[in-house]
């Protein structure tokens, strides 16, 4: 099969497109033909060496499968060959989604939502989990509660603004204003342009000072560090960035607030809470771009780009779905 490898830790052409042996299911497991795969901020962390303790080499990388059961191991009683299934391969342990094929314990497998397209669901497992755990499982966010989430437009904000609106909250977020109709329609209440207004301030303001209940961030850094500004009383601050900067926590005292730092687990359990908001017409993931698998090179360098002009998710169609999505490869490293 062929499969997108790791060879060293560096820059996007650090990948090499080559032959591997296809996997093979073993007891309990399913193989899985991918059928789209998606580009996250945790992809081009892992390329770069940000986890090369956690990360043998060479590797076949990626943190999300949707595609079609195409062989079940022994034991195996949830799936049955041409089953549609998406999943977040398990993280740190085992080959990852940049290949045609993927071998994964059933536990962690779910059904594909009937209305999602492949692309679709692969820009949604784990960005769509992660969100689940930092609001269901950490902050426990609560109908007519405020939400501030940093990078409202990003692939992890669109889906944490969709949610967030189902479970009942008022939503601020920020984004660059050329991003306001978008953040808009996915339901922010509040829309603040981070390059130009400070957000502690319009947070201050849009509440009357009582500041918002939970912070979803994305970003990290001084964004982090100045989040328990806008909180009220109790108020929680999630973070999925990894950062060894101190953090305020004095101000995070005097508003007895608590921190949450979420690395995501895999199960199936929040892929069906997931697919359920979207078959209720209450969840989408938004495709900014579709990308070959040859040429996620070219998507890990846009990802990275501070201007990469993108609402949403990068996907990756693999095999045959790749040329009906139009993405012909233009491989920039490597051996093709």
């Amino acid at each position: 099969m062929k499969a997108l490898v790791l060879k060293q830790f560096g820059g996007p052409a650090a990948f090499a497109l080559s032959d591997v042996p296809k996997p093979a299911p073993q007891a309990g497991q399913v193989l899985v033909r991918v059928e789209a795969t998606s580009i996250n901020p945790l992809d081009y962390q892992v390329r770069r060496g940000d986890y090369a303790d956690l990360v043998p080499l060479p590797a076949i990388t990626g943190h999300d499968v949707s595609g079609v059961v195409e062989a079940v191991g022994p034991g195996v009683t949830a799936f049955i060959p041409g089953d549609e299934v998406w999943y977040t391969p398990q993280i740190f342990d085992g080959p990852g989604s940049y290949a045609e094929y993927h071998v994964a314990s059933e536990n962690i497998v779910g059904r594909k939502p009937a209305s999602l397209s492949h692309v679709e669901a692969a820009s949604l497992s784990l960005v769509g989990g992660t969100v689940w755990e930092a609001l269901v499982g950490r902050a426990a966010l609560r109908v007519g509660e405020s939400i501030l989430i940093h990078g409202g437009a990003g692939g992890v904000g669109h889906i944490a603004i969709q949610i967030a609106k189902a479970m009942g909250a008022r939503v601020f977020t920020t984004v660059r204003d050329t991003n306001f109709g978008f953040a808009r329609r996915l339901g922010a209440d509040v829309v603040i342009d981070y390059r130009k207004e400070d957000y502690v301030e319009a947070v201050l303001r849009e509440t009357g000072g009582q500041g918002v209940d939970v912070v979803l961030d994305t970003i990290g850094g001084n964004t982090l560090s100045r989040s328990p500004d806008v909180l009220t009383q109790l108020g929680r601050v999630v973070t999925i960035v990894d950062t060894a900067q101190p953090q305020n926590v004095i101000q995070a005292w005097g508003k007895n607030a608590s921190y949450h730092f979420v690395f995501t687990r895999q199960n199936r359990g929040k892929l069906d809470e997931l697919g359920a908001l979207v078959e209720r017409g209450q969840l989408r993931p938004h495709v900014g771009a579709v990308y070959s698998l040859a040429d996620i090179p070219l998507a890990h360098a846009r990802l990275e780009s501070p201007d990469n002009g993108l609402q949403g998710k990068i996907a990756i169609a693999v095999g045959a779905l790749a040329e009906r999505h139009g993405a012909k490869p233009r491989f920039i490293g490597g051996t093709a």
